[in-house]
């Protein structure tokens, strides 16, 4: 099978800081593929290579067939790509700037005015299109960022955080013209995100990555699976001698504390959940709330790295502590 993305042991070094470590991605066309994993984690830097914006150290990347390091003018014709931080010209109209990236890009003169008609319907922005930068709402902005990005027809659609900053309202609506332009264009799209719920809905397969590393790699389903447990979520008087209970207990496979509550990964939860209300009764711990749910990939992402994914300023989500099962 030929992919339309392939890398082999791609790496990048920045000093002694190793930000992507012998990264192995094979991505088919017509994927939506998503990187996930918290600032940091070296998302950001694997686009960068793939967009020939930063050479690699070592190993080789192939985007549409052509190598970044050799080829790096055919990589950047057969892509478009929306930043994580926004990139649109405030003294344009949002016309303006996409007339301004066609040109860049050599569409057609004849084409322009067709495709940008197309590419400002299929992200509602018709009715604003005369309107100057300065008076889009942050959503409407990185609608045109994706507009933009489609202008000269590319192959392969790089998003690099493309909903963070936004409102919840803002961001579904963002997600909708994801998944339209999987049906409508002859696209294969690379998400990088660290919202678990941006993943689980849009991607058809995951790369967690964490400190440069893949740490795992499949569907958002079959890594939901594979964790063969479901997760019991409880919130206590005393979160850390809980944790440490539960553990010495060997009743959770994985446990960390998280925005104030003990979160665990459990085999059996219905027949655990009495043991572990008695063993809170034991020593002398009163339970606020517990709650058991189905795996979510942040249960997945907690299970490969023993860790909760951080924010999107690159701290954790809350003070916490860990233990694991071996």
């Amino acid at each position: 099978m030929t992919y339309i993305i392939e890398t082999k042991d791609l790496t990048k070094k920045f000093g002694s800081l190793t930000a992507v470590d012998s990264l192995n991605l094979k991505v088919e066309k017509g994927e939506i593929f998503g990187l996930l994993g918290p600032n940091g984690a070296g998302k950001s830097t694997t686009l960068s290579m793939l967009c020939t914006i930063l050479r690699p150290t070592s190993g080789t990347a192939f985007v549409n067939g052509f190598d970044v390091a050799k080829n790096p003018s055919q990589v950047r014709k057969s892509i478009g790509i929306v930043f994580q931080d926004p990139s649109i010209d405030d003294k344009l109209t949002g016309r303006e700037n996409l007339e301004m990236h066609a040109d860049l890009y050599g569409v057609p003169k004849d084409q322009v005015k067709e495709r940008i008609d197309n590419v400002l319907k299929l992200v509602e922005l018709e009715d604003r299109a005369n309107d100057y930068m300065n008076t889009y709402s942050s959503g409407m902005r990185r609608r045109l960022e994706i507009a933009r990005s489609l202008i000269h027809y590319p192959k392969v659609l790089f998003l690099d955080e493309p909903t963070i900053g936004l409102d919840p309202q803002s961001r579904d609506h963002i997600w909708s013209y994801i998944r339209e332009l999987i049906k409508r264009e002859d696209i294969t799209i690379i998400l990088t995100t660290h919202y678990m719920e941006e993943a689980d809905k849009l991607c058809g397969r995951i790369a967690i990555i964490d400190h440069g590393k893949i740490v795992a790699m499949d569907t958002p389903k079959k890594l939901k699976e594979e964790l063969g447990g479901d997760t019991i979520t409880v919130k206590t008087k005393n979160n850390d001698l809980f944790l440490r209970k539960i553990m010495e207990a060997g009743l959770a496979k994985a446990a960390v504390i998280v925005n104030d509550e003990v979160k665990m990964t459990v085999d059996g939860a219905h027949t655990l959940l009495p043991g572990i209300i008695n063993l809170a009764l034991e020593n002398k711990i009163f339970i606020d709330s517990i709650s058991l749910q189905e795996p979510q990939l942040d249960d997945v992402f907690l299970h490969f790295t023993g860790r909760a994914l951080r924010d999107a300023k690159g701290k954790e989500l809350s003070p916490m502590a860990r233990a694991r099962r071996h």
